[in-house]
C-alpha cells in the first residue's frame, strides 16, 4: 500500500494500468485529450505489480485497473472517472491538482 500511495503522490495525475486492458487505454486517452500527462504505471510490467494490484484492490478498486489518482487522492476506476468527466468535475479536479493549466 505504501508503494502505491508513494507513487500516487509524486505527480499531479497517476494511473495504474495493465498493458492489455482496453479501459485503461481509454482512460489514458481521456487524460491526454484533456491536456494532462499522467504518470502511468503498468502493473503487468512492474516487478511489484502483483503487490500493488492487491493494494489497489484494498482501496476498493474492483477491477483493480485502471486505478486513478489526482492530486495524490484516489479517484477510482474507469467508471468513476467517466462519471466525473460526464458531470464536468474531472477537468476542474485536474486543474486544481495542476495536472492541466487551462
Amino acid at each position: 500500500m505504501d508503494r502505491v500511495r508513494d507513487l500516487a503522490s509524486k505527480k499531479a495525475a497517476v494511473i495504474f494500468t495493465k498493458s492489455s486492458c482496453c479501459m485503461c487505454h481509454s482512460i489514458k486517452q481521456l487524460f491526454y485529450e484533456l491536456g494532462a500527462s499522467p504518470e502511468v504505471h503498468e502493473l503487468d510490467n512492474d516487478s511489484y505489480g502483483k503487490e500493488m494490484e492487491w493494494a489497489i484492490r484494498s482501496l476498493g478498486c474492483n477491477p483493480s485497473v485502471p486505478a486513478v489518482f489526482v492530486g495524490g487522492r484516489f479517484v477510482g476506476s474507469s467508471k468513476d472517472v467517466i462519471s466525473l468527466h460526464v458531470d464536468g468535475s474531472l477537468k476542474q479536479m485536474l486543474k486544481d491538482a495542476k495536472a492541466i493549466w487551462f
